[in-house]
């Protein structure tokens, strides 16, 4: 344990947050020898069954009103992603000086394999999958975990330091870091998210930032040209100081990029080595719908490029990816329309980047918990293309409702009332996609159950009256 935190056999960590990053925190660090608390500000009743997991590793579960009573005994805490920084606790654990770090430090400490982490406002499960999917294509032991799939620390202890380990990394896992240095970091894109837990776009970026702080000359950075966050940052000087290498990709700025397209195939152009450019693939040999995901594609080569992959076997591999569930989805087409699963749009920037995939009308499904970002871009875009009607649902509806003009809008109270709209205002050759751009947490447990109720409410279009 003295290798992780200085700890030793005896001595005491809190966990803060008992959802799935603090419960497998828990799990792993009951094999130190350490003493281990736990605490939630979730109600007890909704915690019964994470206390009881807790406790049954070895953990004391206490609640936030008696923490007073521990927290001279505690030499680290770890703090979940969902909890702030800024919580009572948190503070109270920095005016006794005892570190506090996140479940991915914990897990980068436990971590024998390089890593290539990702972040970015959109895109990030997607590229992360992909950039799995890849090297496991070139022969290489892999473990995929973070924001996608099974929490980091869940992941680090089964591949060794021959193998990779790729990591979906959010900007709240980020706030915590202080040593995660990933041999690759890859930034997709920022726009406006979060901003109920951040005061500024800035304050946002400065946390996505984070990812190639700790980087140095032998590490790579992977970033997109043209998004004017990322490529704004001053990579030399400032709060965040960058070193890696870096591999830019652009469809804007080919003659700067490492990565570009060129009579619809993508090209790359090796920063060290033989300069000749390398083709790659072709546009059409990538499934996935939209120049988002082009982006997505050409970041995850990039990053598979960066840490030995050939371009051939890049090449055959990437044609074998499928779509994940609940980006871009295709369900189902009934009566001519097709409806799409677009649940993992969050953010006004993904629902565009959602509508600019389809030529010809959509029907969107929008709304659920805002996260303190505007949707007027998202409204200037539906009077910009082919939108044939919006169907509002959750707690954004009526901000979403009364900013759209010239377009057929109506509210919804449910999931199954907005897919029954979205039908009766579809035509043959229409798209009805569920983009919420917001969270789900007003209606539904998660965005996968909110993509799960949606696919459900598409089946039933096909099930014969009564049955």
């Amino acid at each position: 344990m003295s290798e992780i935190f200085g700890l030793r056999r005896g001595e005491s960590l809190l966990i803060i947050g008992l959802g799935r990053s603090g419960l497998a925190c828990v799990e792993v660090l009951s094999q130190f020898g350490v003493t281990l608390y736990a605490t939630d500000e979730e109600s007890e009743e909704r915690l019964r069954p994470a206390i009881a997991t807790a406790q049954r590793l070895g953990a004391q579960f206490v609640p936030p009103a008696d923490l007073r009573s521990i927290l001279g005994a505690v030499d680290c805490a770890v703090l979940s992603p969902g909890v702030g920084p800024t919580s009572p606790v948190v503070r109270r654990l920095h005016e006794r000086n005892v570190p506090v770090v996140g479940e991915i430090e914990l897990a980068y400490r436990l971590c024998s394999a390089p890593i290539i982490a990702v972040t970015g406002t959109k895109g990030k499960s997607t590229t992360t999958a992909l950039i799995g999917h890849l090297l496991r294509a070139c022969g290489r032991d892999v473990r995929v975990g973070g924001n996608i799939g099974n929490p980091l620390i869940k992941e680090v202890g089964g591949v060794g330091p021959d193998g990779w380990v790729v990591a979906e990394v959010s900007s709240f896992q980020l706030e915590t870091i202080r040593s995660f240095k990933p041999r690759v970091a890859v930034l997709l894109n920022l726009s406006p998210d979060h901003l109920d837990r951040y005061h500024s776009m800035e304050e946002y970026a400065q946390a996505k930032y984070r990812i190639a702080a700790n980087q140095g000359m032998t590490d790579w950075f992977v970033g997109d040209l043209d998004d004017p966050y990322v490529a704004a940052l001053d990579w030399r000087r400032g709060e965040t100081r960058v070193l890696a290498r870096q591999l830019w990709l652009s469809l804007d700025h080919p003659d700067q990029a490492a990565m570009y397209l060129r009579d619809d195939t993508l090209i790359y152009a090796p920063p060290t080595g033989d300069p000749r450019p390398i083709p790659i693939v072709a546009r059409d040999g990538i499934r996935l719908p939209g120049e988002h995901n082009l982006r997505n594609a050409m970041a995850a080569l990039l990053a598979a490029l960066a840490v030995g992959c050939e371009a051939a076997t890049l090449r055959e591999a990437i044609g074998s990816f499928e779509p994940m569930s609940h980006r871009l989805q295709t369900l189902a087409e009934i009566d001519g329309v097709t409806y799409v699963d677009d649940s993992k749009s969050t953010t006004p920037a993904s629902v565009i980047a959602a509508l600019r995939t389809f030529d010809r009308p959509v029907i969107l499904i929008a709304g659920g918990r805002s996260k303190g970002t505007s949707f007027s871009p998202v409204l200037d875009e539906i009077s910009g293309r082919g939108v044939r009607g919006v169907i509002a649902i959750g707690e954004a509806a009526p901000e979403i409702l009364g900013g759209i003009q010239g377009v057929t809008a109506l509210p919804a109270a449910s999931l199954e009332e907005a897919v029954d709209r979205a039908r009766e205002l579809a035509q043959r050759g229409d798209v009805v996609l569920l983009s919420p751009g917001c969270a789900s947490f007003d209606m539904f447990a998660s965005a996968e159950a909110r993509g799960d109720r949606f696919a459900d409410a598409v089946a039933a279009l096909r099930a014969p009256a009564g049955a």
